[in-house]
């Protein structure tokens, strides 16, 4: 496991917002996670995985970051149908392991940046298809006595952009275990091009970003609410509505955590007071 002091974590959140934190543990096995919680209280610890979910919102942070990406996340194929994965790997090495392997179910991941830990937390999708479609199972340390535990999909209560673990922040999780079906690896690439290639035609994938700001609110579409108010390119210090989708915001100068929440209270705002709309942050504010 490695440890780093005063550790800059500007490289690890897609938007870009420049800050620290005063230790940064990166495990590379899932006794590395009990150590940590063994020398930290819960309390005194945030764990991201490929930080492309989060606002950072101050410049420094006295809490350790355990940093669930490149160190530990293989991939492994089970039989002939089933992948393995450790929830730091990301969710477009994931695909394309699948496509190496003829296995269809998981194209739409192709250009969905996230770490499989934060794709099950999240119960990732879009175009109506979700991680819990493939996921059988995952393991997870458990908090309350670090024992390491396995959970199946049925008991994880995955509904939109929700899950067992997103409610229960003392569940780390470890492992995903995904059953997918053979495919034609050319219609598998077909797809994962084709939703690449839709996605980039609408999204700001010039500027660092980190993806929908909200969940879809019932009988909505947030881009939608953003052009009724008018608000694309409504900018706070460094940070912007994106003129070509206004689900987005971007860092377009130096843009603080504080920039990107300011521009949601104000978003919210707006749509509450002209359609009675309560918008739901998808992004977790740390």
């Amino acid at each position: 496991m490695k440890i780093l002091e005063n550790f800059d974590l500007t490289n690890y959140n897609s938007y870009r917002i420049q800050s620290k934190c005063s230790v940064a543990y990166f495990p590379t096995c899932d006794e590395d996670f009990i150590e940590i919680y063994n020398k930290h209280q819960q309390d005194e610890i945030v764990t991201i995985g490929g930080g492309w979910n989060i606002i950072l919102s101050k410049a420094y942070y006295e809490k350790a970051f355990i940093i669930v990406g490149d160190s530990f996340s293989s991939i492994k194929k089970i039989g002939d149908d089933v992948i393995e994965c450790e929830s730091g790997a990301n969710t477009k090495k994931f695909s394309e392991f699948a496509l190496a392997n003829a296995l269809s179910g998981v194209e739409i991941f192709y250009d969905i940046p996230s770490s499989i830990g934060g794709a099950v937390v999240m119960n990732a999708g879009a175009s109506g298809e979700e991680i819990k479609d493939v996921l059988v199972k995952a393991s997870y340390l458990d908090l309350q006595d670090m024992q390491i535990k396995e959970i199946e999909n049925k008991d994880i209560g995955f509904h939109y952009r929700n899950s067992f673990f997103q409610k229960n922040t003392d569940k780390i999780v470890l492992k995903a275990w995904f059953q997918l079906c053979v495919g034609d690896p050319i219609s598998i690439r077909q797809k994962m091009e084709h939703v690449k290639k839709a996605r980039w035609a609408k999204q700001p994938k010039n500027l660092p970003n980190a993806g929908s700001v909200f969940k879809r609110p019932k009988g909505f579409y947030v881009g939608a609410i953003i052009d009724e108010l008018n608000l694309k390119g409504y900018t706070v210090g460094g940070a912007q509505i994106s003129k070509k989708h206004g689900g987005f915001i971007v860092n377009f100068n130096n843009a603080t955590g504080q920039d990107i929440i300011d521009i949601i209270n104000h978003v919210q705002s707006r749509a509450k007071e002209k359609f009675d709309v309560v918008l739901e942050v998808e992004q977790r504010i740390i």
